[in-house]
């Protein structure tokens, strides 16, 4: 029985592990096939970072997916307040602070994707026109659209949400 137990786990721990890949590899592609990073090193002109910019969206979405997976259940913050019981004015303040560079950084982030997947979609009208794909091309992109709002709202409003 324990045998089976073992087994079940594991299985489900290569599986937790293999989906985990296969989505920050999506992440991956979509900010690379965007070109976020070379664009980022352009405008900054620090080319010569461009290895650093990458290593830190890997550090980041890894970051994220740590978070997301154990959560952050305030553990280490009611630690330090055991400890340092005169701090948490201080620890409050610090965590605000974070929060709103948090905010700040992840605004930035979700507006130059915006920006440069706006900018990809300037390549739709090419690809139309040298593939010859004339007619029914604004209905191909309203079905996508149409497709991705029904999808979202099925999903928020709880049909995969698994509550």
């Amino acid at each position: 029985m324990l045998l089976n137990e073992w087994i079940k786990g594991g299985l489900l721990a290569v599986i937790g592990v293999c989906s985990g890949l296969l989505v920050s590899g999506g992440v991956f592609t979509v900010i690379l096939s965007v070109g976020l990073v070379p664009r980022f090193a352009g405008k900054t002109h620090t080319g010569d970072r461009i290895f650093l910019y990458e290593e830190m969206v890997v550090l980041g979405t890894l970051a994220g997916n740590f978070l997301s997976v154990f959560g952050y259940s305030g553990h280490l913050s009611r630690k330090l307040y055991e400890i340092f019981p005169a701090a948490g004015g201080v620890w409050q303040m610090l965590t605000g602070c974070l929060t709103v560079m948090f905010g700040l950084f992840a605004g930035i982030f979700v507006g130059c994707l915006a920006l440069a997947i706006a900018e990809m979609l300037d390549t739709i009208p090419i690809f139309a026109r040298r593939t010859g794909f004339r007619h029914g091309l604004g209905i191909a992109v309203l079905s996508v659209a149409l497709g991705k709002l029904a999808g979202s709202l099925y999903y928020f409003l709880g049909g995969f949400a698994g509550h």
